[in-house]
């Protein structure tokens, strides 16, 4: 498959899951989020497309889209770490372990690694307040993470 059939490939399905909702009362975010999740991302161009199916401006499914952090622009990693940021964990060392992930990963919240292999995100709550600081690692809950046990968990991956 070339490049350009892969794109025509994903247009096609983008405007099939934007018309497949169109009949429905609010379909944008349903629609925002089947892409995301089948798709793995919300890409530029399909925001137009979306556009275009639901009878919408551009500017507002871009304005939806880059408003929710649900909403991945770029393709995401192999793998997920999700950091949470909400006020419990970090009253326990969650901003000290935000930034070593940053720092080790050389890349910062909603972005991936340049070799694909991981994002990393952060997160307002994962309801793991009593073992916090928490992360989520591709789903997995972990609880009590220092910048060590990260490093442990990250060399797993």
């Amino acid at each position: 498959m070339t490049v350009g059939n892969a794109v025509d490939a994903r247009t096609a399905r983008v405007q099939e899951i934007a018309l497949a909702h169109r009949a429905r009362r609010g379909p944008l975010l349903p629609v925002l989020h089947e892409i995301n999740d089948e798709l793995g991302h919300v890409d530029q161009a399909d925001i137009a497309v979306v556009a275009d199916a639901l009878n919408l401006a551009v500017a507002e499914v871009h304005g939806v889209v880059t408003f929710y952090r649900d909403f991945r622009r770029a393709p995401a990693g192999r793998a997920t770490l999700r950091i949470c940021r909400a006020e419990a964990c970090q009253s326990v060392g969650a901003e000290a372990l935000a930034e070593h992930a940053r720092t080790r990963l050389g890349v910062g919240f909603g972005e991936t690694t340049s070799d694909g292999a991981l994002s990393l995100d952060e997160v307002f709550c994962l309801g793991n307040c009593a073992l916090g600081p928490a992360v989520q690692v591709n789903g997995t809950l972990r609880g009590r993470v220092t910048p060590a046990r990260l490093d442990a968990i990250l060399g797993d991956l």
